[in-house]
């Protein structure tokens, strides 16, 4: 199976509208998984939990995170991160970093309604955390494109060879 370029990474993860589903370990020590939407910039994930967010609770006991960012449609790109999330404004920071925020809202929704969203909830505060892609786990994978193998769907170490 093959796996996705640095360059094809990049451009995945700079397409607008791909969600991003973060893994946590519950405050009662169970897994939690909620799809939000993130930005990708200088090499890093970012996300913004809400203040009554039961996900920000869990960052901030423990903030190991898995994330995974995929489609379903061909080539069925993926990606799947492990690491340790940073906190990089906790609540009331807001006005220091509402720029980045309006980032990731205009990846979901035109211009002119993420401007609405935001000035709808400016008081809501938010936190700010970001995922380092470049000290995180990270595998990426896609389906075979034309050219390629169609049968390289499963990567090696899955086939148990005699």
């Amino acid at each position: 199976m093959p796996g996705l370029s640095a360059d094809d990474l990049h451009r995945f993860l700079a397409e607008p509208g791909h969600l991003l589903r973060l893994g946590t370990t519950g405050t009662d020590g169970l897994p939690r998984v909620v799809p939000i939407w993130f930005a990708h910039d200088d090499g890093r994930l970012w996300f913004t939990p809400r203040a009554r967010s039961a996900w920000l609770a869990d960052l901030h006991a423990d903030p190991g995170v898995c994330c995974t960012i995929d489609e379903s449609a061909p080539p069925m790109r993926k990606l799947v991160a492990r690491g340790r999330a940073v906190l990089e404004h906790d609540l009331g920071d807001d006005d220091r970093w509402r720029d980045r925020y309006r980032t990731i809202a205009v990846r979901y929704l035109p211009e002119a309604y993420a401007d609405a969203y935001l000035a709808d909830t400016h008081d809501e505060p938010r936190a700010l955390w970001s995922l380092d892609l470049a000290t995180a786990e990270i595998a990426t994978w896609r389906m075979p494109v034309a050219g390629e193998d169609p049968l390289a769907v499963w990567a090696s170490r899955y086939y148990h060879r005699t």
